[in-house]
């Protein structure tokens, strides 16, 4: 296993107009099939303190058995201002830090966020996916964009989310009787994919196991 090899395809924007350009060149390179079956499943988590401050922490784990392969933690501060749309420009300098960190070579990125269930199409799940090249797909705790129906009340029961006309990712019940999760793609994996591992990684709480990982250690280094 190599590290991840995270491309330098843009600068770290400073203004509004060169974010959204970076993600306007981007979102072409977004690929919406890929893989079906993963061994190694990394969760990306950020926690923010006062005055900008943040944690970037990746938690990689056996996909088959839950058990934690290796887990990076990097400190740092939100390295673009508060917009919507734009909120991934705050994290990734992070998260890439702590992705290039790892000595294992995750097979699927689970993001706390969004991937195509974004105004621009194109959330951090994308972003992390076309800038590593690695699968990748995003799981929101709210709706973000987009409309649907309630889904059934049984775990695995989902409804899809659309947005401008298309679909763009499933409101997903993992616990029966318990508010659904916001799942989408993000790059080299298919809606049924990125549903099928979101119940994979929820063997007993809402938030795949993973993410939860991740958000643990980010708000504990």
């Amino acid at each position: 296993m190599g590290r991840v090899q995270v491309q330098q395809l843009h600068p770290w924007p400073d203004t509004v107009e060169e974010a959204e350009a970076v993600q306007d060149r981007l979102r072409p390179q977004v690929e919406l099939s890929g893989p079906a079956s993963f061994d190694l499943v990394a969760g990306l988590d950020v926690h923010y303190y006062g005055d900008g401050e943040l944690t970037a922490a990746v938690v990689v784990m056996d996909a088959g058995t839950l058990a934690v392969a290796e887990q990076v933690v990097v400190r740092g501060k939100a390295a673009f201002p508060y917009v919507p749309g734009l909120f991934a420009f705050r994290e990734l300098p992070a998260l890439v830090e702590a992705l290039e960190r790892l000595t294992v070579t995750p097979d699927l990125l689970v993001c706390d966020g969004y991937g195509l269930a974004h105004p621009r199409g194109f959330g951090l799940a994308c972003h992390l996916g076309v800038l590593t090249g690695l699968p990748a797909l995003g799981v929101g705790k709210t709706p973000f964009v987009g409309t649907h129906e309630p889904p059934g009340p049984e775990r695995g029961d989902w409804t899809p989310i659309t947005y401008d006309g298309a679909v763009v990712g499933r409101a997903l019940r993992t616990r029966p009787g318990v508010k659904p999760v916001y799942v989408s793609q993000g790059h080299r994996v298919s809606l049924d994919t990125v549903t099928d591992q979101v119940l994979r990684l929820t063997p007993r709480y809402r938030l795949p196991e993973p993410i939860r990982r991740a958000d643990h250690l980010a708000r504990h280094p």
